[in-house]
């Protein structure tokens, strides 16, 4: 008896044969079957190799994991892990900080100072813009660390999971809750305005919960980071400060030249007015909650 194709068990006819037929063998070939059609050198081999597939079939549960996509763990990340399981110490939360998680803390430290610079206005004389100056450059430098964080973490090749929910927190804090402040503290501050500002801080704060829970399964390039930004990023918001540093420099704040476009309805009226300038962090919110803007990444 001759054959036309010797017996392969490696590679794609692996997969392919095995995974189908597979079950089908061992239920329905009996052993008589089987020894009519293979030759007596080649049966031992043949029921090893059988065996041997079996036994790696169940202990992979069904999956062939050498065709398996899902990335290696990180051992970085086990190790983060043991450390913030670890309950002995009171502090033993510092060793599982990676330098890229201290770099994103000063991005939470810049927006902050921020809002207390912005407090610090509300509560000083009017005219004296020196705080609000502190208030709106603290949240570019927020941004430079926010940058940082990344590029320090691909430098050392050093991932974390407490590292992305701390990037998700200081983003909202530097971007979504210190521009809101900012815009309080200039002159939004009718009860609409503080409703649609907050409108706007929630959209940030779903943008990113978004984010981390759908960064996973975004499209990834060659190195493996996502191709673009599902709605536009938070930071974003720095287009909103720059608009608010203009309006300062111009005395075009509450308490001077007023705000630009006034307010509608009056603030003597039953429900407060609304300035039509907040309109801006309203349409800002919307589109960081869009799942059809795509915004490639640099």
């Amino acid at each position: 008896m001759t054959f036309k194709y010797r017996c392969n068990f490696q590679g794609n006819r692996k997969n392919q044969f095995f995974q189908k037929n597979l079950q089908s063998w061992s239920a329905h070939r009996p052993a008589q079957a089987v020894r009519s059609y293979l030759p007596d050198p080649l049966l031992h081999t043949f029921y090893r190799t059988i065996d041997m597939a079996l036994r790696s079939n169940v202990a992979n549960g069904g999956v062939d994991k050498t065709t398996s996509s899902s990335p290696p763990s990180d051992g970085g990340q086990e190790k983060q892990k043991k450390l913030l399981a670890a309950e002995a110490g009171h502090f033993s939360i510092i060793k599982a900080l990676h330098l890229a998680d201290l770099i994103t803390e000063l991005n939470g430290f810049c927006g902050f100072m921020s809002i207390l610079s912005s407090m610090r206005y509300c509560l000083g004389d009017p005219r004296s813009y020196t705080p609000m100056w502190f208030a709106l450059a603290f949240m570019p430098f927020g941004l430079f660390f926010d940058f940082m964080d990344g590029k320090v973490a691909r430098w050392r090749k050093k991932s974390s999971l407490m590292g992305q929910e701390l990037d998700s927190l200081a983003d909202l804090v530097s971007f979504g809750v210190a521009p809101a402040s900012a815009a309080f503290a200039l002159g939004l501050r009718t009860p609409l305005d503080t409703l649609l500002l907050s409108f706007f801080v929630l959209c940030g704060l779903t943008r990113l919960a978004r984010f981390n829970v759908t960064v996973s399964s975004l499209p990834k390039d060659a190195t493996g980071k996502s191709k673009y930004f599902e709605g536009t990023p938070i930071p974003t918001s720095l287009c909103i400060v720059a608009a608010m540093a203009w309006c300062l420099s111009q005395g075009y704040v509450e308490g001077s030249d007023g705000v630009i476009g006034g307010v509608w309805g009056g603030e003597e009226s039953w429900w407060g007015g609304v300035h039509p300038i907040v309109g801006v962090f309203v349409g800002w919110g919307c589109a960081m909650v869009s799942r059809t803007i795509h915004i490639p990444k640099p």
